[in-house]
């Protein structure tokens, strides 16, 4: 058997060492792409009150704008409640408003004061006349007709004073009544502060959509009973979807917060943008998505990107191709 020279066991052995170089140093390049995957952040909306839904204004996977209806529950309790509110706000403001009138009434104590006063010098000069009358009619000198006209004068100013002085007595009733009045104004703090809450409640039985999104689930149905604080749709805004990669930890030190990184996807088109918004403190040994064997070897820290808005934004699960930068 004819012998291999030696120069060509030489020759394939420097060969075999050229194919181990490119091997470990230039195929781990063609590897050396951050592999995840595109993430979102739900949102769950609920009412705070159980009741029976009424409406569900969205399907699964409907495209809704920001403000769009979402479900309301059955109105008829909170509504009642709104009612009764606006009638005690009603009630106690015409309490408040009876009386301020009776306190401004203060002011007019002074005037029937003044009347009573004027009422009681009348009476006075109507009861000294009447007195004069009465000696010239006992004398004589004055008429029987003109004494009775002295005596009406003198009576008619006697309740004349008598009518001042009731209203002196009826306005201190109805004076000095600052506490009242203090409780009177509370209590219709009170009652539009129960309003407000009513009408708020009001609102948040029947819920909008806080972003533009996707509907990702529905719970309930009409007609079916809903507990308190029970989510009946849960929303996928398009601002809250992010990419998530994971990065070796001999790269992680280059990645930093705010930076902008590159990444492609399947139908995805040109690479796009995206910006890290979080970099896990800890590592990870088997990331959440398949790896080559190379790849699950190696210890990874998990990184997350902010998506810029897009009209078309990314399905969730997508698996993304990071471009180290």
């Amino acid at each position: 058997m004819k012998q291999v020279p030696k120069p060509l066991i030489a020759l394939g052995l420097l060969l075999l060492a050229l194919a181990a170089w490119w091997w470990f140093w230039r195929a781990p390049a063609v590897e050396d792409r951050w592999l995840g995957y595109v993430e979102g952040e739900t949102l769950y909306v609920a009412a705070p009150v159980s009741g029976r839904l009424a409406e569900r204004s969205v399907d699964r996977g409907a495209s809704v704008a920001a403000g769009a209806a979402l479900f309301s529950l059955d109105p008829e309790s909170v509504d009642a409640a709104v009612s009764q509110a606006q009638a005690q706000v009603a009630a106690n403001s015409a309490q408040v408003e009876d009386l301020g009138e009776a306190s401004r009434r203060e002011a007019e104590i002074d005037v029937f004061r003044a009347n009573a006063a004027q009422a009681q010098a009348a009476l006075v000069k109507a009861t000294n006349d009447f007195n004069r009358m009465a000696a010239l009619a006992a004398r004589g000198f004055a008429s029987k007709s003109q004494l009775d006209t002295a005596r009406a004068a003198r009576d008619g100013a006697a309740g004349q004073l008598a009518a001042a002085q009731a209203q002196i007595r009826s306005s201190q009733l109805t004076a000095g009544r600052d506490a009242q009045i203090r409780a009177a104004q509370a209590g219709v703090a009170g009652a539009e502060a129960a309003l407000r809450g009513q009408r708020k409640l009001r609102s948040e039985i029947a819920p909008v959509a806080p972003a533009r999104g996707v509907i990702e689930q529905t719970f309930y149905n009409p007609g079916e009973w809903v507990p308190a604080n029970s989510p009946v749709v849960s929303v996928l805004p398009d601002d809250k979807r992010k990419l998530r990669f994971f990065v070796p930890e001999d790269r992680v030190a280059s990645v930093k917060m705010g930076s902008a990184i590159r990444f492609s996807c399947d139908g995805c088109g040109e690479s796009r943008m995206a910006k890290i918004s979080f970099i896990a403190p800890r590592s990870e040994y088997t990331p959440p998505v398949i790896y080559s064997e190379r790849a699950r070897a190696k210890l990874v820290f998990m990184v997350e990107a902010k998506l810029a808005p897009s009209d078309k934004p990314l399905p969730l699960g997508l698996p993304v191709e990071v471009v180290p930068q």
